[in-house]
């Protein structure tokens, strides 16, 4: 535990010329302590004694948080763990953390980064497919701001849709902003009623991405158009997160983050998994340095790009993998 006290004084402390260097003492520490990375790489037949620059780290595939405690350390030392969302029947993610405070410390962190205080927001959360099972850390997260707003106004909501109609409208005119914070079918289901949205000049439209077998897939573009003519909004935000990484990055508009300094993304070759591409787009391999407790280094199933500012931009999903719930729609 002392080891986590650590690396989590290091991330708080981050400075972007310091990411490589602290990359490379957490990829040290998991390979000595974490078995099944440890495993993974003596599979690969790699020494991690050669390991000395960010591009020659090796990266776990994400499956293997469905089947294994992907963990830093011996088990007992940790607090419980978030889960992912899935279908019925599918074998769903685990990911263990030491401290949930550090990690909604960290989530607060890194909006407030993006947006500013809590405390200036009205924070209303329509995340019904993940309020109705345990273990989200999105709902986690969202509970946190919802307390830190302080607001009396803020809080969840299921599918009672004319009563968050009505707070919507009720809050339309105030101070505050309004952040609305969604699951993209549920947001799809409020925006049909869209001849009764107020036009609030306070209010932020987030989602999370996520269909959950409720609506037909869609591409991004077109969910946004539809939920900014509905809200009367010129922009959707988004916000990029899963089970697996304890950092979240933040989009204001047309599905382009800005990644905090705790993550880094980099782009694998489409067609083989161990090679970096010189193109724009690949697949989307994670470095998240939160992870410090579990794994660091992530080879996700989506696709992405990322354009000559630096925005990454998630295309969608490679097609021999699950659906995960909390990722974004195919573009």
């Amino acid at each position: 535990m002392q080891d986590f006290k650590s690396f989590s004084e290091k991330v708080e402390n981050l400075k972007s010329e310091n990411f490589e260097n602290l990359a490379l003492e957490i990829f040290e520490f998991q390979a000595k302590h974490n078995s099944i990375y440890s495993a993974y790489l003596k599979a690969r037949k790699i020494d991690p004694k050669k390991i000395n620059a960010l591009g020659q780290i090796p990266f776990l595939p994400i499956r293997f948080f469905k089947d294994f405690p992907i963990v830093s350390g011996p088990l007992d030392q940790f607090k419980g763990f978030f889960s992912s969302s899935g279908t019925t029947g599918m074998i769903t993610s685990k990911h263990y953390f030491w401290s949930e405070d550090w990690y909604l410390q960290q989530a607060q962190k890194t909006f407030e980064e993006v947006y500013g205080g809590l405390s200036d927001f009205h924070v209303l959360a329509l995340l019904p497919a993940y309020l109705e099972r345990k273990g989200s850390s999105l709902v986690s997260m969202a509970s946190h701001f919802i307390e830190k707003s302080g607001s009396e106004h803020s809080g969840f909501y299921l599918y009672n849709h004319d009563e968050l109609l009505q707070k919507l409208k009720l809050l339309s005119k105030d101070s505050k902003k309004v952040l609305l914070l969604g699951v993209t079918f549920a947001l799809l289901d409020l925006a049909e009623k869209k001849e009764l949205f107020p036009n609030a000049e306070n209010l932020i439209v987030m989602e999370t991405g996520g269909m959950k077998g409720r609506r037909k897939e869609m591409i991004r573009e077109e969910v946004h158009q539809i939920l900014k003519e509905s809200f009367h909004v010129d922009k959707i935000h988004s916000e990029y997160g899963m089970t697996e990484l304890m950092s979240q990055a933040y989009s204001k508009g047309d599905g382009k983050y800005t990644l905090p300094l705790s993550l880094r993304v980099m782009l694998r070759d489409v067609n083989d998994p161990l090679e970096w591409t010189n193109r724009s787009q690949g697949g989307i391999n994670v470095i998240d340095l939160a992870n410090f407790h579990s794994c660091s280094f992530i080879e996700t199933q989506d696709l992405g790009r990322i354009d000559v500012k630096g925005y990454l931009e998630v295309l969608g999903r490679f097609d021999n993998s699950e659906i995960r719930g909390c990722n974004l729609l195919v573009q």
